[in-house]
């Protein structure tokens, strides 16, 4: 096969398969999310196979913890969630008042004396700037709120996916093997070679990151409860969920959080000053604790590719297309690198035949 052809056929593959996102992206929430829980419970069965317990019970010992272990949380956070959301989304309207009114009362007049702006032009551009927070925070959780019912009206589906799961993790290693014999001969090493190093960038950032959201949620909801805040436990939890997306996560817990705190807690400043250390410490742990011993830095997935592939593939695919957009993104990384890597060792790229280069070095 040349070149062309060979170029051509993995174009088409790739066509392929993202036609056959678009048509079926409806359905494919329980076994895209089956399959991502294979992937990520397949080093527990081989954990437990490595120590003489078979496959089967192996898959079925993990797979039932798994679900009483989901199941149980969700009965026990699932209802005071809910009860936060509702009680925040009434809240909203109380505290972007309640902002309004204390910063034109401290930063109006201080505006006024500069000869920036004028009362009317406070109290207009300021109100105009909190109604269209006001309004894009209140879209985001209600958005929220309404996917978590459809979610939670589409029971059928989250028992699809354990289902899909189980055959996954039980033929996991067989079909690694049968989808291997399919490699193209003359390629297979560096076939293999590529797909270890996607393996490793998505199992590195999934499997970690996946913990460091757990630790930094269950941080921040305990250490803003600890302190008093309002709705401390939706916020923590937003946080520390959110923070798979770089940056976004605490971004978005810290502005919601300081702003609940202004309202609630003004004008003391310990309070406030308490808020803002929860999300110091917890930023500090994740950078300098977390994110190196459970993440790493060889995954290589830069953050701001990482951010891209979310937000592009979330925008395409919907929530499905969230789910693959990190092994998407890794796997982009891992092919341009590769694709790189071969252009530097090209004579395209040195200018002059390889052998004739030899030839003028020996001259």
């Amino acid at each position: 096969m040349s070149l062309r052809q060979q170029v051509g056929f993995w174009f088409a593959t790739f066509i392929g398969l993202v036609l056959f996102l678009f048509v079926f992206s409806d359905i494919l929430l329980p076994f895209v999310a089956g399959m991502a829980l294979a992937y990520l419970l397949d080093p527990v069965a081989d954990f437990f196979e490595r120590h003489g317990v078979g496959r089967l019970w192996a898959t079925l010992i993990i797979l039932i913890l798994f679900v009483f272990l989901f199941f149980s949380a969700l009965l026990i956070i699932g209802p005071l969630i809910g009860t936060q959301i509702a009680g925040f989304l009434a809240e909203i309207p109380r505290i972007v008042n309640g902002l309004e009114v204390l910063i034109s009362e401290r930063i109006g007049p201080r505006l006024q004396e500069m000869g920036l702006l004028s009362q009317g032009q406070v109290q207009s551009q300021l109100g105009t700037i909190m109604g269209q927070a006001a309004s894009w925070a209140a879209t985001v959780l209600q958005s929220i709120w309404s996917g978590g019912q459809a979610l939670l009206s589409i029971v059928s589906l989250l028992v699809v996916t354990p289902v899909v799961a189980f055959y996954l993790l039980l033929d996991w290693d067989n079909m690694i093997a049968r989808i291997d014999s399919w490699l193209p001969r003359d390629h297979q090493n560096t076939i293999r070679e590529l797909c270890g190093q996607m393996n490793t960038a998505v199992a590195g950032f999934v499997r970690g990151q996946v913990l460091v959201c757990l630790i930094l949620g269950t941080f921040y909801a305990v250490g803003l409860l600890l302190v008093g805040l309002k709705f401390g436990l939706l916020i923590g939890l937003t946080a520390g969920v959110v923070s798979f997306i770089p940056y976004i996560g605490a971004l978005a817990g810290f502005l919601m959080s300081i702003g609940v705190a202004i309202f609630q807690f003004w004008p003391d400043p310990l309070m406030i000053g308490a808020v803002l250390l929860v999300f110091a410490t917890g930023q500090f742990l994740e950078g300098n604790i977390l994110q190196p011993k459970l993440v790493g830095h060889s995954v290589g997935l830069h953050p701001v590719w990482l951010m891209f592939a979310l937000f592009a593939f979330g925008s395409l695919f919907g929530f499905v297309g969230m789910l693959i957009a990190i092994p998407a993104a890794a796997a982009v990384g891992v092919l341009a690198r590769f694709g790189l890597r071969q252009y530097l060792s090209s004579p395209f790229y040195a200018g002059v035949h390889p052998k004739q280069s030899k030839v003028e070095e020996v001259e």
